[in-house]
């Protein structure tokens, strides 16, 4: 099998060779050429010491010597060059105690987590592949490396890769690999939050989100979001409902950035204007509807109550599932934009739109113009995680806010009182007293204006306002 290395990386490998050295592309960007895939970026492995690289090189920096890792500069771009190594022994179920450089290939790769990432390639030598990679990838296997128990006894972090790796690429885990998962969930807790917000960030936005059920049958929730199980465990006996609270949620996440492909009584809808599509959205908003997806029913389980009617109810879940949303994100330490766009998506998800722009003006003063796109988003895909025969009044009446929404936005009708065509010291030029009041009538100005966007005028504002003043007088 042949790889097109990029030049630098070729170069790098060539001028380590011709110093008398062995030197590879290993691990993922070998995976990710076999499977016709970008490399997000290229590590290179050789039997040269870090001072011996140093010497090779014009510009390098040490960015990981302790480990035998050197970064080699060409040009504006950088490239790790890491030592063959043996890891010693792990303390922490995360990292060696030490490291052991070694001249042995075989060595350096046994210490990898799984088969499709312990490969290497030059293009003198071809593949190097000891532990049968290439059949893995053949078949659709995450394996690990010899003893899986051991592997996640070394690195706990190894199980929930595993469980990422098969929903980026669509393989199933092995069975004696999913067996150690099992047993060595528990590792788990001595994993960084940080590390699990990563790897649970690139399982959402992989194509295969619904793998987290296997992170559930495994136990792994129960460690890292228990709140999760709590949702796979509560039914919905509901006519808007055909899955458990659980179910729905994964159903939801997967139709993220596919709300488009399904069919509706939108399309039938000529003078509406399209959605934004997913691809549209930047990476962080993607993360960003995901989070909002799996956390949107959160609390779902604590307000489930059986109506008179005989179905299940569960009012007040958008409220209290705001704060759960927010203690899950500040645990896995999400920054501040994530948590908070989430939390108040979660809040506002089964908002009922009034398809009137005096309500959509509403609406967005109340829920945040910064936001709106990604609740449309939020609310096709929570629709299409529920009863399809509820599908098509639901998507329809969601095109019709948004098509508001534009409408509103296209003509930059005033939605806030930043937009409003006076202020604060308007009022005072009035012979208003600094304090609560001048609040109270900035706010019922923008209540005028919310129903009646052409008096956003300063003249028509400050007869308004002399009007409440006199009134109150």
């Amino acid at each position: 099998m042949k790889i097109q290395l990029p030049q630098k990386v070729d170069y790098i490998i060539n001028q380590l060779m011709k110093h008398g050295f062995e030197a590879y592309a290993v691990g993922g960007c070998v995976r990710d050429s076999i499977l016709g895939k970008e490399p997000e970026d290229w590590d290179i492995t050789t039997s040269a010491k870090p001072e011996e690289v140093k010497k090779i090189f014009y510009r390098t920096i040490d960015t990981g010597i302790l480990h035998g890792t050197v970064t080699v500069m060409l040009e504006k771009e950088g490239y790790e060059v890491t030592t063959y190594r043996i890891d010693g022994e792990y303390e922490d179920n995360r990292h060696p105690k030490a490291v052991e450089f070694t001249a042995n290939l075989t060595e350096d790769l046994r210490r990898r987590d799984f088969t499709i990432n312990a490969m290497a390639y030059n293009g003198k030598g071809g593949m190097v592949d000891i532990f049968g990679g290439l059949r893995d990838i053949e078949d659709g296997i995450i394996r690990c490396v010899g003893s899986a128990r051991d592997r996640f006894d070394e690195d706990a972090l190894r199980i929930l890769r595993a469980i990422r790796f098969s929903a980026q690429l669509g393989f199933e885990i092995e069975e004696e690999t999913l067996e150690a998962i099992k047993e060595k969930k528990e590792h788990l807790k001595n994993i960084s939050a940080e590390r699990i917000r990563v790897e649970l960030n690139k399982l959402l936005l992989s194509d295969h989100p619904e793998k987290l059920f296997i992170a559930y049958e495994t136990g792994i929730t129960k460690v890292i979001l228990p709140e999760f199980d709590i949702m796979m465990a509560t039914e919905q006996y509901n006519h808007h409902h055909i899955y458990s609270v659980g179910v729905h949620t994964v159903k939801g996440i997967e139709a993220v950035g596919k709300t488009k492909d399904k069919p509706s009584a939108m399309e039938q809808c000529k003078d509406l204007r399209l959605p934004k599509q997913f691809h549209e959205f930047q990476s962080k908003d993607k993360l960003i509807l995901k989070w909002t997806l799996l956390l949107h029913d959160v609390e779902k389980p604590s307000c489930k109550f059986r109506g008179k009617d005989g179905e299940d109810h569960f009012y007040g879940h958008q409220e209290k599932g705001a704060q759960t949303a927010k203690n899950v994100l500040r645990r896995l330490k999400f920054d501040n934009e994530t948590l908070d766009k989430v939390v108040r998506l979660v809040q506002w998800h089964d908002y009922d739109f009034s398809l009137t722009p005096a309500g959509m003006r509403k609406a967005i003063n109340k829920i945040g113009e910064d936001i709106m796109e990604l609740l449309f988003e939020v609310k096709r895909a929570d629709v299409l995680a529920q009863n399809p025969d509820t599908w098509e009044d639901k998507l329809t009446s969601i095109t019709k806010a948004e098509t508001l929404f534009y409408e509103i936005h296209d003509k930059k009708e005033c939605i806030n009182l930043k937009m409003l065509a006076i202020n604060g010291q308007d009022l005072i030029g009035l012979g208003l007293q600094p304090g609560k009041k001048i609040g109270d009538i900035l706010n019922k100005l923008l209540d005028c204006v919310l129903e009646k966007p052409e008096y956003n005028e300063r003249k028509t504002l400050i007869d308004i306002a002399q009007k409440y003043l006199k009134d109150e007088c």
